[in-house]
């Protein structure tokens, strides 16, 4: 788990392309007190788990699922990238909770000055822009930000110079695609809610990574509405 708080800007050394995975080795500083081989490390907001240390940079491999989901595919050498050590019970939650398990890729298509801030609008797939709130959390390239504005295919977000100088959202044009990560409460909120109609259990939801179908379980779940919570004591 990440919350969101980018510890790092730093920038890809090399990458290695295969038929179906690719080795990321990234030349990283600060970021690399007390890590092991082992931890997972947040890079563009994907999960990764570190390879190999040495005393300026960090190997991590990418499997293909994570390639085809995600924009790293995209980064060549000397691309700055986002970093972020997983959270401990003693980190300060300054951002919300966040994953690393990117639900898709967006595109940004304006950028415009709003006083000392710069808001992007940032197009999102429909999986994605039904669990996009005005005011809620999302993960933009593993940023932790606050949605200004919800719209039926995109949404916005206002960053502060500080945000911009630490992230790569400075480097990205209009044009430039990011890993979008949904609040990961609302995913369950959602998948809580869903209509009686489809039975627990082989209901497929939109998001990728969703649980398979499984039909070994008939049982119909009641719908989560008002009614259903004071019913159950919860109003």
């Amino acid at each position: 788990m990440f919350t969101g708080i980018i510890e790092e800007l730093a920038h890809i050394r090399h990458i290695r392309l295969l038929a179906d995975s690719a080795q990321l080795s990234i030349e990283a500083h600060s970021i690399l007190d007390g890590t092991q081989i082992g931890d997972s490390i947040a890079v563009n907001g994907v999960c990764l788990t570190v390879t190999s240390l040495a005393s300026s940079e960090f190997t991590a491999d990418i499997m293909l699922e994570t390639l085809t989901c995600t924009t790293l595919k995209d980064l060549k050498p000397r691309a700055p990238v986002n970093l972020e050590r997983a959270m401990t019970l003693q980190t300060r939650l300054g951002g919300h909770f966040v994953s690393g398990h990117i639900d898709g890729i967006g595109a940004i298509t304006t950028i415009r000055q709003a006083g000392i801030a710069k808001v992007f609008e940032i197009t999102a797939p429909p999986h994605i822009a039904g669990m996009i709130v005005p005011k809620g959390s999302i993960a933009v390239d593993g940023i932790s930000l606050t949605v200004v504005s919800a719209l039926p295919h995109s949404f916005t977000i206002s960053l502060i110079p500080h945000t911009l100088s630490q992230t790569t959202l400075a480097h990205k044009p209009i044009g430039s695609t990011v890993n979008l990560e949904t609040d990961i409460l609302g995913k369950y909120v959602a998948r809580f809610i869903t209509p009686a109609s489809h039975p627990v259990g082989t209901h497929q939801y939109e998001s990728p990574g969703s649980m398979p179908h499984n039909t070994t379980h008939a049982k119909t779940q009641d719908p989560l509405t008002r009614d259903f919570l004071g019913k159950h004591g919860y109003l």
